[in-house]
């Protein structure tokens, strides 16, 4: 392997374990922070390009988080990337969750831990808020995209539905809308 990439493989574990230390309230509150660090601030790759990972990351199993890290990661560096970005970020809440499991349990009553965790929650609320703000920007505005975005909340949010399933089917309206003209429009 050329020296570069091993730079690059050394690089992107550092950034993503910086990403999954510092960040509280899983894959959704990184959002923000990826976006930032690695589209923004590194370049590795363009800002426009992080609602495509984001779309398929939030497609295939495993947590979002680590998805897109590997996702990026190979983008980034091929394979050897892709496991250097996903390390990167699943080692830190490893190790604090490993050393936090000894202690946890005895301080978990005391009023400071348990207003720790209210602030910790209220910040997690405002970190997917955001991400949900800057993935909205990058959004086609159209009426199908207006359209299935309701659609789905209703479902999952109000009906119940099977997210796995809701996902599918707004990918196949996706598919079908960008393949056909609907109501004379380009979707």
């Amino acid at each position: 392997m050329e020296r570069g990439n091993w730079r690059m493989c050394l690089k992107l574990f550092l950034k993503f374990c910086k990403i999954g230390a510092f960040t509280f309230g899983g894959g959704y509150a990184m959002i923000p922070l990826i976006r930032r660090e690695i589209a923004l601030r590194e370049g590795w790759i363009e800002d426009k390009d992080i609602l495509d990972i984001l779309a398929v990351s939030e497609s295939t199993p495993g947590p979002i988080a680590v998805n897109t890290a590997t996702f990026v990661g190979y983008r980034v560096a091929g394979p050897l990337g892709a496991a250097a970005a996903t390390v990167g970020v699943v080692l830190p809440s490893f190790v604090i969750i490993f050393a936090l499991s000894f202690v946890l349990r005895q301080f978990e009553e005391l009023p400071a831990v348990r207003y720790a965790f209210w602030g910790i929650r209220v910040a997690v609320v405002a970190l997917v808020l955001s991400a949900l703000v800057s993935m909205a920007k990058e959004c086609p505005r159209n009426v199908m995209s207006y359209f299935l975005a309701a659609g789905a909340f209703l479902l999952v949010g109000f009906l119940g539905a099977n997210s796995i399933l809701v996902l599918i089917a707004c990918a196949l309206v996706g598919l079908a809308a960008s393949k056909w003209k609907i109501g004379g429009m380009k979707l």
